[in-house]
């Protein structure tokens, strides 16, 4: 053989060995490649499945979701009786006190009993419950907003709690349906009445009611109290009037005694008399004295009745 042949079988070797070694490389490192790939998909996937992870759903009777939800329930009935007060009173012209509306709300006694899950804990992990809840009234605001109610001819609240499917016992209101929702978000128990309830407009509408009872009354007092203290000052002080002088007449002098009368002759009383009678009879026309017709006689005496001597 000759030295080209045997250079050119090398030649051959060392190129077979190194195609050999250049394949088992590539094939290492696609390997290694797809491990890389595999991971970082599985990597990925765990991320994901972190962020869509929910929180664990929270029992409907859980502690600390039924005092969530009795804080939920005092705001909501502070802030429609608020609204209720403040209509009645615009009404009426009158003020409230401040923080009444308030007091009266917390002397509402809420219990929450038979807590049930009605719709199990949704994607975003909130879960329907529903309870029975019961608000427990004073009785004079009970009867104070009855009073109101008749007064402006509205239904009784009997027969809004019976429409409402509300029960009553003395002055407990009670609603068996009541639906609310609980959850955590944040890492932090949420709970949230579910739409409008009806327990929460009836009763708010009665701590309304007996706040602007209660004010009403208050005010009528006011003025009467006023008014007696007016009568009371006049009475007390009456007004002077100007006196009136009479003016002191003056002292008549005594006028002296007349002298008695004395009486005059039987002449003088029967010549009066004939005066008086003379003068009490109506005249009489003069009768014409005949003349007699003698001419011896110078001289005629005629008598006259009526003539004075």
């Amino acid at each position: 053989m000759s030295v080209a042949s045997i250079s050119l079988s090398k030649w051959h070797k060392v190129a077979g060995i190194g195609l050999v070694c250049g394949l088992a490389l590539a094939g290492c490192d696609r390997s290694d490649k797809e491990d890389t790939t595999e991971q970082a998909e599985l990597t990925e996937q765990e991320t994901v499945d972190a962020e869509n992870s929910v929180s664990p759903a929270v029992t409907c009777d859980d502690p600390m979701v039924q005092d969530r939800l009795k804080s939920a329930l005092k705001n909501t009935l502070n802030q429609q009786a608020q609204s209720l007060a403040a209509n009645y009173a615009n009404d009426a012209e009158i003020s409230l006190a401040n923080g009444v509306v308030s007091e009266k709300i917390d002397g509402v006694v809420i219990d929450i009993q038979n807590a049930a899950i009605l719709q199990q804990a949704n994607d975003n992990g909130m879960t329907t419950c529903q309870a029975s809840i019961s608000m427990t009234l004073p009785s004079e605001d009970l009867y104070q907003a009855s009073q109101v109610q008749a007064a402006n001819n509205q239904p009784s609240l009997q027969s809004r709690l019976a429409q409402d499917n509300i029960r009553i016992n003395n002055n407990m209101l009670v609603d068996d349906a009541f639906t609310y929702i609980v959850g955590t978000q944040g890492g932090q128990v949420r709970t949230r009445i579910a739409g409008q309830p009806a327990l929460l407009t009836v009763v708010a509408d009665v701590m309304a009611g007996s706040v602007f009872k209660a004010a009403m009354d208050e005010q009528r007092a006011a003025e009467r109290r006023a008014a007696q203290q007016n009568n009371d000052n006049t009475q007390t002080a009456p007004t002077r009037q100007p006196r009136t002088v009479t003016p002191v007449e003056p002292i008549r002098p005594i006028e002296p005694t007349p002298p008695p009368t004395i009486n005059k002759p039987a002449e003088n009383q029967s010549s009066s008399s004939e005066n008086n009678q003379a003068a009490a009879e109506p005249s009489k026309p003069a009768t014409p004295k005949v003349v007699p017709k003698d001419e011896t006689i110078d001289m005629v005496i005629i008598e006259d009745e009526s003539a004075t001597y």
